[in-house]
């Protein structure tokens, strides 16, 4: 008598992913064909510092441009966390619910961060640096989440990748920070050396202990 022995198929389903992709080249379409000459200049702001030069105002944060790419920001960097995740084996990249919990402490973590920096920035009377230095942040941050789309849906779709491809992307995320601090010191030099103390308590508090402790806490977490 033959024996049959039945394994369950499992499907992973992935339709949910397809539409934030979808989604995200949806608004990035739109936004360029709002504001056409932004995001030109935008695209090439790893070769020209134009758009840095242009749209340097504070209020420009809060924006249509800045707003409608936040969230196309949100859904890349989340995908890629939980894409990383996956190919170190601490996650399933198919999990909808760990990517909605990503995306939530994402937005949390990047509001919390900028009102404490207000709050502080005016406390030190360094308010002038801090808009700049947020806007400069906001803008570097969304470049590399349109930057790394792409690349998420690579990682998302095929398997066996090599690990070494986010690694090099966040030494790429870890560069680009630093030449937004340079950047940023440079530009407002005068008034970070007259209170330099404040700026490297600020520098301290909420640039380098935040992702420290995320770091602490994950580590830790998964061990």
């Amino acid at each position: 008598m033959t024996e049959y022995v039945l394994d369950p198929r499992i499907t992973e389903n992935k339709d949910w992913a397809t539409l934030l992709f979808v989604l995200s080249f949806a608004i990035i379409a739109i936004t360029k064909s709002a504001f056409e000459s932004r995001f030109r200049d935008f695209v090439n702001l790893l070769f020209s510092d134009k758009y840095n030069k242009v749209y340097r105002d504070s209020s420009q944060i809060k924006s249509g441009f800045t707003i409608s790419l936040f969230f196309v920001q949100i859904i890349s960097l989340a995908f890629f966390i939980q894409l990383t995740l996956n190919l170190f084996g601490y996650a399933s990249k198919t999990d909808w619910i760990l990517y909605i919990q990503l995306s939530t402490f994402l937005i949390f973590f990047i509001f919390a961060k900028y009102l404490i920096e207000k709050i502080i920035a005016t406390a030190f009377n360094i308010e002038e640096f801090m808009e700049q230095f947020n806007l400069r942040k906001v803008t570097y941050r969304t470049y590399i989440g349109l930057f790394i789309l792409p690349i998420n849906i690579i990682l998302f779709y095929y398997d066996s990748i090599p690990k070494i491809i986010p690694i090099s992307i966040v030494a790429i995320v870890l560069i680009s920070n630093i030449i937004t601090y340079v950047a940023s010191i440079k530009n407002h030099q005068n008034l970070i050396f007259g209170k330099l103390f404040y700026f490297i308590l600020y520098l301290c508090t909420l640039e380098i202990a935040p992702y420290f402790f995320m770091y602490y806490w994950f580590t830790k977490g998964s061990a």
